[in-house]
């Protein structure tokens, strides 16, 4: 469960979105509408629902070239300093900690990916699209499936 908080991921999803055979894209709608549907329950139980997403195809991104940064970066140890100067460490995906030579391993001696320049990076993108629109925009805090279900982001 991955909220995503920038406009121009949303777009570049719907750019790869937009490239696929309709029937295809439609398939991807209909599993987002399910998602959502599956994951109000949750989310008004106070529970983080664990459903797949709607582009996986049988444990393979279908839309691999245009997936967001988090997907990107998902599974390994990673780190990140936060605007504050805290840095968070993640350990990564269960099955990443499940290999022997993850759990042998001192936690501190493992290597982990430090995610800050791709946020800062981001968050540029961002800001540099918020400025052309010349104006500010609501926060996005959306999952992926939302993002699918509600179409490009509205930038006027």
């Amino acid at each position: 469960y991955f909220q995503h908080h920038t406009r121009v991921e949303w777009i570049f999803l719907h750019k790869g979105l937009n490239a696929l055979p309709a029937s295809r894209r439609r398939e991807y709608e209909i599993r987002a509408a399910a998602y959502l549907a599956e994951a109000r329950p949750l989310l008004t139980s106070g529970r983080a629902p664990a459903i797949m997403c709607p582009l996986n195809d049988a444990g393979l991104c279908g839309l691999y070239s245009h997936r967001m940064m988090i997907c990107r970066l998902h599974g390994t140890r990673n780190s990140f300093a936060a605007p504050d100067g805290t840095r968070r460490t993640f350990p990564g995906c269960a099955r990443f900690t499940s290999l022997s030579s993850v759990r042998d391993a001192a936690e501190e001696s493992m290597p982990a990916l430090d995610r800050t320049p791709f946020y800062r990076e981001l968050a540029g993108l961002e800001k540099e699209l918020l400025v052309r629109i010349g104006r500010p925009l609501p926060r996005v805090d959306l999952t992926l499936a939302e993002m699918i279900v509600l179409g490009p982001p509205v930038l006027r």
